[in-house]
């Protein structure tokens, strides 16, 4: 689990060009770093991934899933559950080791659980996913970042936004 600071997140529909919502957080000074987005198998967006496997695929398919699996592994972490994982931050790295501490959940969940949800908003919005098709979560260090993100993500699009508060690693009461 993510243990400090602040994120936001956003539910995305299938038709939601996720391209032009990654652009405006650009703009809006968030790092390809601070973007995770965990996608729903069925989304068009990881149809390409599911056809990288097949070698018989034609050129012009073999050349989309390139470009596809070039831009996911420019954010902090894409993740496709049953399909795929990219990870260039370390925070989400280990959010996702972390993840495998609940079993008994799907796989969409545990993920959703290492990004901070709490077991019950996991669950629902595992389920929102397998029929929304993405949810976008951008890791923010102030809440005010947190605030300009949620706005950001409404704006662009998204079904549902919110802000997700984590408390602070206690370092220094390992120490007294």
């Amino acid at each position: 689990m993510i243990t400090s600071g602040t994120a936001a997140y956003g539910m995305y529909s299938r038709n939601v060009a996720l391209p032009e919502v990654v652009c405006a957080l650009n703009r809006a000074g968030f790092t390809n770093q601070d973007i995770c987005m965990v996608l729903s198998p069925a989304p068009p967006d990881a149809a390409p991934l599911h056809e990288a496997r097949a070698f018989d695929a034609p050129e012009i398919d073999r050349s989309m899933t390139a470009r596809m699996i070039n831009w996911f592994s420019r954010f902090g972490a894409v993740v496709i559950p049953t399909v795929g994982l990219f990870v260039r931050s370390h925070a989400y790295l280990q959010a996702f080791l972390d993840e495998q501490n609940a079993p008994s959940l799907s796989q969409g969940c545990r993920t959703l659980i290492g990004l901070g949800f709490s077991q019950d908003d996991a669950k629902r919005l595992g389920t929102r996913l397998s029929d929304v098709g993405a949810l976008v979560y951008v890791s923010c260090q102030e809440s005010e970042r947190a605030t300009g993100a949620i706005e950001l993500l409404r704006r662009t699009g998204a079904q549902e936004a919110a802000c997700l508060k984590f408390r602070k690693a206690v370092a220094a009461a390992a120490i007294a």
